[in-house]
């Protein structure tokens, strides 16, 4: 098996290794950050307001399970998918009457055309390049057509590699980073219009990214 970031097997397998490593500690340090965070709760509340019938919606890379929380507080059927059963144990005992469930964003275990809503915040960031239009065209698959997809992630243009976080315990997963430009252009060929936008500086990100897109209708 290959370390290049790009092969799929070893950036899954480091990336699951990595948050079943930091579950419990990653949990207790990002609990509260949308207490810190107003314009992404303006831009959560936004996503919600554009999703048809209240769902259900995938927190796709929904960790322990926060922003599934979130979006079932504001009246969505919000159920959360993780790459690590860590993650997923820990979003289960923290959020017990929500849905959570083990899988990968590379080939997600849901039906076509089942979902009214889905997000990705931050979780696209250990996603090599290579693979993004392969993950959207996930996506655009699960989602019905007209249904938003948000996205949250990291601006910039370089990779890195993360050795250690969430306590000093140890990770090894990269963190890409990407220009807006370049993310839209991968959603409008994976059959999205992208709606709005933005980038800001916040608790959640020292540049963020912020992008509403919905399915093209068929």
């Amino acid at each position: 098996m290959t370390d290049e970031p790009g092969a799929q097997g070893s950036w899954l397998d480091d990336t699951r290794t990595s948050y079943d490593t930091v579950a419990v500690s990653y949990a207790e340090r990002t609990r509260h950050l949308l207490d810190d965070t107003p314009e992404e709760r303006g831009v959560l509340a936004r996503f919600a307001q554009a999703v048809a019938d209240g769902g259900p919606v995938a927190d796709v890379g929904c960790g322990p399970g926060r922003i599934t929380a979130y979006l079932g507080g504001l009246g969505l059927d919000a159920f959360g998918v993780d790459l690590s059963p860590g993650m997923v144990a820990v979003a289960r005992r923290e959020h017990p009457g929500l849905r959570f469930a083990v899988g990968s964003m590379t080939g997600l275990p849901l039906r076509s055309g089942s979902l009214g809503g889905l997000v990705a915040w931050y979780s696209l960031i250990h996603v090599p390049d290579a693979a993004v239009p392969g993950v959207l065209a996930h996506f655009h698959r699960t989602l019905r057509p007209g249904a938003p997809l948000l996205l949250g992630f990291h601006v910039g243009d370089e990779s890195r590699l993360k050795t250690e976080g969430y306590g000093g315990h140890p990770m090894r997963v990269y963190v890409h980073r990407s220009r807006p430009p370049r993310l839209t252009a991968w959603l409008t060929g994976a059959g999205f219009t992208v709606e709005a936008d933005r980038t800001l500086t916040s608790a959640e990100s020292a540049l963020g990214g912020i992008i509403l897109a919905r399915r093209a209708t068929d």
